[in-house]
């Protein structure tokens, strides 16, 4: 009598980028191992990035998991400790081939809570045939982007959606030189502040008109589909969009425009798999994690799957490259040149709470004083929180 399968359920986000590569994954690691079945199901981007991490171990063996919820995993312990059940030189080797931070942003209170296996930052993308045809260059600095704005409404347009504006507006903290939360008495100094909000509201203005609720994949989907942006100077990198015949349309990409110091400060996105602790078969779990996450695998089926790899060994890898029309290479300045968010645990509800006040001020409804000071207010509120919780644990 044949055995029943062991089955591992799995969760991720809903785009190719996400799901993909882990159902073919999936199917090979099946062909190896013929007694195990991995299911993977997948949420929305917003859910991707707004959902309880609790609720999801309690459901899921293997959760893709974005890094800011890193000190909300270490509170609960929802998720395998890594580092106790892989090899000092097996982590060594992943933090040596991480692109940029990924590595290091999964790395929380003295534990690895998951393995990179996605690399993103926002990232500059570019229709190349749109600007040619009107005598354009790629911007390089936000005066050029400004003025590449000017053009007509909605050649330039970033992903505005209230958590992309917040990201815009870290991102740019960041390359004027001064990363948000860098400093003690506010989050950042009113100057830089300003002239970050500034930026985003005249590039909120000259967008297209639903951009104050686009997300990356909506301002991908757009430029591939159609001939109105030409180019977007802030959005998440997805690679599936620099792949012949992916969509009508082919988007190239670079890294972010200059302030003066180079593509530095983009926010770093990517996504990392953690195990739950209530999965039954760790073992499977661990060998399927260690795989997905190599080198090997992620620059040959992860990638041509459709993913998008955290090993830097396949962004620098020629076959990847030619896959993406050269996504990996042109935009690995901005990666390594990341602004990793804090991860404190209450950072992630901190982040749910402040997308909504950058909205705002974009929709007229705040000012740049009235913005930086709630901003402020709700970290300050995080913060707090999070010294109460640890007073509490300490009394208990």
């Amino acid at each position: 009598m044949q055995s029943k399968p062991k089955t591992l359920r799995g969760m991720t986000w809903k785009h190719d980028r996400g799901l993909a590569p882990l159902l073919a994954t999936a199917r090979r690691f099946s062909e190896k191992h013929p007694d195990v079945v991995i299911e993977w199901e997948a949420r929305s981007l917003q859910e991707f990035g707004e959902g309880s991490i609790q609720v999801l171990a309690n459901r899921y063996d293997l959760v893709v998991i974005d890094h800011p919820y890193m000190g909300q995993v270490a509170q609960q312990g929802c998720f395998l400790p890594l580092e106790q059940h892989f090899a000092p030189a097996q982590l060594a080797e992943f933090e040596q081939d991480s692109v940029g931070q990924s590595y290091q942003s999964y790395f929380f209170d003295g534990h690895l809570w998951a393995l990179p296996i996605d690399a993103a930052a926002q990232v500059a993308g570019y229709r190349a045939d749109l600007l040619q045809a009107n005598g354009f260059e790629v911007p390089r600095t936000w005066d050029d982007v400004f003025a590449l704005a000017r053009f007509r409404r909605g050649f330039v347009s970033p992903a505005l959606s209230p958590l992309d504006s917040l990201m815009c507006f870290f991102t740019l903290c960041a390359n004027l030189g001064e990363p948000a939360f860098s400093g003690t008495d506010a989050i950042v100094s009113k100057e830089v502040g300003q002239r970050a909000l500034e930026h985003l509201r005249t590039l909120a203005e000259h967008s297209f008109d639903g951009a104050l609720s686009a997300n990356p994949i909506a301002i991908w989907e757009k430029m591939s589909s159609s001939d109105e942006i030409a180019y977007c100077p802030l959005a998440f990198g997805y690679s599936n969009y620099a792949r012949n015949g992916y969509r009508s349309k082919l988007i190239s990409f670079t890294s972010i425009p200059s302030s003066g110091r180079g593509p530095v400060g983009a926010t770093l996105g990517g996504a990392g798999i953690a195990i739950s602790k209530t999965c039954k078969d760790r073992d499977i779990a661990l060998e399927y994690s260690l795989w997905i996450a190599g080198a090997e695998c992620q620059r040959t089926l992860y990638v041509e799957s459709g993913g998008q790899p955290a090993s830097k060994a396949a962004w620098v890898d020629s076959h990847p490259n030619e896959l993406t029309n050269g996504y990996f290479m042109s935009t690995l300045p901005a990666l390594e040149n990341a602004w990793l968010r804090p991860r404190f645990g209450g950072f992630e509800q901190f982040q749910v709470q402040a997308l909504t006040t950058v909205s705002q001020f974009l929709k007229s409804e705040k000012s740049c004083r009235e913005t930086l000071n709630r901003l402020h207010e709700l970290y300050m509120t995080a913060l707090t929180s999070i010294e109460s919780d640890f007073d509490h644990q300490r009394r208990t």
